[in-house]
């Protein structure tokens, strides 16, 4: 796997996947141009982890309809500032065993997700899951 970011102009950086694919992120304060890096790597956890969880569901042809992943993550203080703590909350929709929710999250958090194995080296991650039958 290859990417590469390239500095545009001021604070902002165009990242480029081996795949063509680009994301502007923005290490402004602000962040009117885009996502910062750190803002990045936590979409990248929600986004591997929703991966994980929809096809462990859909296996267990779970009635799945939505799947909405919220991280919140607190940070050091003195850089490096990495995450030191990151809650995940999964919002499950359609009418899903609470046991096949609990199974996939954790399925994901422990064996699966490549984002959150890296991470959990620096940071305590921590979830709840949120189910509604609607």
């Amino acid at each position: 796997m290859i990417a590469k970011a390239e500095w545009s102009e001021g604070m902002f950086y165009d990242g480029q996947s081996q795949s063509g694919h680009v994301l502007h992120m923005d290490a402004s304060a602000e962040h009117h141009a885009g996502m910062s890096p750190m803002e990045a790597v936590l979409t990248a956890l929600c986004g591997c982890t929703s991966v994980d969880v929809v096809s462990i569901l859909q296996k267990k042809r779970e009635p799945l309809t939505s799947l909405t992943v919220t991280a919140d993550a607190e940070q050091a203080a003195e850089p490096p500032r990495v995450f030191t703590k990151i809650h995940l909350t999964y919002k499950i929709h359609g009418n899903v065993s609470r046991k096949a929710a609990e199974d996939a999250v954790a399925l994901s958090k422990n064996k699966y997700c490549s984002v959150s194995k890296m991470l959990e080296k620096a940071a305590e991650i921590s979830y709840s899951i949120e189910l509604d039958a609607a």
